[in-house]
């Protein structure tokens, strides 16, 4: 389960990625100016809001599979312009009859194991000129997963909260590059980069906040029923991230995190 306001609490450099990952996609976009986009993993609907400012006579469909997401991200509905729909990004592929012009992701996909192996069938139902551009956080391997995973994986914890086995699921951005380039009849234009955005949080513990919208979720959820028990772990985890992410001289945080960018437009 999700909690947008939990989410939301840190909307500001949760945005500033879909700025920077829609300012490499082409203005022109097939079916112009009446394009059709799909927002593949929505959120709480308002990460969708930049989209419509961006083509102003665009249809834009949010998916999300999160009911909770789904309820907040109806408040930025806009008859004609902008809805909602509820999908599965696993198993989700687009209707020829809709003719996507683009297909937007912003910090979704890293949700699904093995999704690049939609591509194939993502890009296929574009047209020529359709764009797939996509952004995931690339910061696994940071203190606050690692930390996380070690923690749920301790003694103490690991029967209630063990931390599941799982590769890695983003790419690196060559990676993505050589998997998007081949695909089409004609192959891809593709461009992908990373980039280390070193946020400023603000606030007591302020990268456990951010992580309880995020990777706590399943911890979270997990020792709901024991009110106690979540306490002592976010405790535990606090103080670790604390070590990890000490609080600067002028009262803020730096927290690096790291985000992994792919904009392919098919021949």
């Amino acid at each position: 389960m999700w909690d947008p306001q939990q989410y939301l609490r840190h909307s500001g450099p949760r945005l500033r990625p879909v700025l920077d990952l829609l300012a490499q996609v082409p203005d022109q976009l097939p079916g112009h100016p009446r394009v059709r986009i799909a927002d593949l993993g929505c959120g709480p609907g308002g990460p969708s809001t930049p989209l419509t400012e961006r083509w102003p006579e665009a249809h834009i469909t949010g998916y999300d599979n999160s009911p909770e997401m789904l309820r907040e991200a109806a408040a930025h509905a806009r008859p004609g312009r902008l809805d909602f729909a509820h999908a599965d990004l696993a198993h989700w592929r687009p209707d020829p009859g809709e003719n996507f012009g683009l297909l937007f992701s912003n910090a979704a996909l890293q949700w699904v194991p093995g999704h690049q192996n939609s591509f194939p069938e993502w890009l296929a139902a574009l047209p020529s000129g359709g764009v797939l551009a996509f952004q995931v956080p690339g910061n696994f391997r940071a203190p606050s997963h690692t930390l996380l995973s070690e923690l749920r994986d301790s003694p103490r914890w690991r029967d209630r909260v063990g931390a599941p086995s799982r590769a890695d699921t983003v790419l690196s951005p060559a990676e993505y590059a050589d998997l998007l380039a081949p695909l089409g009849p004609e192959g891809c234009d593709v461009d992908t980069w990373e980039t280390t955005y070193l946020h400023r949080l603000t606030g007591p513990d302020p990268v456990l906040e951010w992580t309880k919208g995020t990777a706590l979720r399943p911890v979270l959820a997990r020792l709901a029923d024991d009110p106690a028990a979540r306490d002592s772990f976010l405790a535990e985890y606090a103080e670790a991230l604390r070590e990890a992410y000490p609080r600067a001289a002028d009262g803020t945080t730096a927290f690096p995190f790291r985000r992994v960018f792919a904009v392919a437009v098919k021949r």
